[in-house]
């Protein structure tokens, strides 16, 4: 008669999938359009305004679709009651994430306005380093070697482009650290919405984060002074499609990303950024874009490519082992086979191997 016995089993996805993948570089492209729409909306508007209404402008949208979704459901009758979500835990996390995303946009901005534009740039692309030093100290977590060779060829590639035009100078050490604090709340905005994820949706995460992030950038904007919304059609236009774009499509694919992916990595992956902006850049406003700026490009897709092929790149969640029921026969000969079976299989999934049945047969009950 089979009894059940509880033995570790990986999950033998060890690549994240092409829709991951995807959903990445979408995000991607879509942040990587904030500097474009920035540039624009900057003929009417601060920075601080501009950041102010695309929080603002998101939550109302995202209220409204969820608003009409919530009537939808109730007139067909399909909505089940269920327990609220929002436990103290996931409502701290919530105001986390919110916290940690305006602050890195407001001090992003403020930086560029106290030093130059490089050295801005190259502090805020230590967000990698912080992510993986956060989740070595914090999280207990390990690198290979792959990854962080990956990490250090990437980093290396955009650091190459900013280095000529970087500048040292005393009276520019208030928005060095600016830049490099706002690197630091990116990578705790990233750790956070990684482990976020698993309890909330993509649209009620951005939701809520732009929400929050609408408080805490509210008394930055009153406080500069300058015009808080668009005198313009065309800069509302501007402002909208910032929302919609960067923040609810791009933020969104984000979440979707850290499903497989490692907070680490998207941090990693996202320092093609400033070099996708500088090509939009180089194609609306025909800023210089050399040689050596595509050379930078290749060397750190090709960093980014070799992280992505180490382990790290995925979550914990999708290589560390879980429980399954594993039915066994009660003759001790055979119970013992299948339960050495089943756990050497667990262990070596890495490889994706399995274990022959001739293997077992030296096998003894201790």
């Amino acid at each position: 008669m089979p009894h059940p016995i509880q033995v570790p089993e990986r999950e033998l996805g060890k690549t994240p999938t092409i829709a991951t993948i995807a959903s990445l570089c979408l995000a991607l492209l879509s942040i990587a359009s904030a500097a474009i729409f920035i540039k624009f909306s900057e003929q009417e508007i601060s920075p601080y305004a501009t950041a102010f209404n695309r929080f603002w402008i998101t939550t109302v949208i995202l209220g409204l679709w969820s608003g009409v979704s919530a009537v939808r459901r109730k007139q067909e009758n399909s909505e089940t009651p269920k327990s609220s979500p929002y436990t103290g835990a996931i409502i701290g996390q919530l105001f986390l994430v919110g916290f940690f995303l305006a602050a890195d946009l407001i001090l992003w901005a403020w930086s560029l306005t106290q030093t130059s534009v490089a050295n801005a740039t190259l502090l805020a692309n230590l967000t990698p380093v912080f992510s993986c030093l956060g989740g070595w100290l914090f999280c207990q977590r390990r690198f290979d070697k792959q990854f962080l060779l990956g990490m250090a060829i990437a980093i290396a590639a955009v650091f190459v482009i900013g280095c000529n035009d970087c500048q040292l100078a005393s009276g520019k050490f208030l928005g060095d650290i600016a830049a490099l604090i706002a690197a630091v709340c990116f990578s705790v905005y990233l750790s956070v919405l990684e482990r976020l994820q698993n309890q909330l949706g993509a649209t009620k995460i951005v939701f809520w984060s732009s929400a929050i992030a609408t408080l805490v950038s509210l008394p930055i904007v009153l406080i500069d002074g300058g015009q808080v919304f668009p005198t313009s059609w065309q800069g509302w236009l501007i402002v909208i499609s910032l929302a919609g774009v960067c923040q609810i499509l791009g933020q969104g694919m984000l979440v979707h990303s850290l499903n497989q992916l490692s907070s680490e990595f998207v941090a990693l992956f996202l320092l093609l950024e400033p070099v996708l902006a500088g090509v939009g850049a180089w194609a609306l406003f025909s800023e210089q874009l050399g040689l050596l700026n595509l050379v930078a490009f290749a060397i750190a897709l090709v960093g980014v490519y070799v992280s992505l092929s180490s382990p790290s790149a995925l979550r914990d969640e999708a290589i560390q082992p879980s429980l399954v029921t594993l039915q066994v026969e009660t003759d001790p000969k055979n119970r013992e086979q299948e339960v050495v079976k089943a756990v050497l299989n667990s262990c070596i999934a890495k490889k994706e191997i399995s274990v022959p049945e001739t293997a077992l047969v030296g096998v003894k009950r201790s």
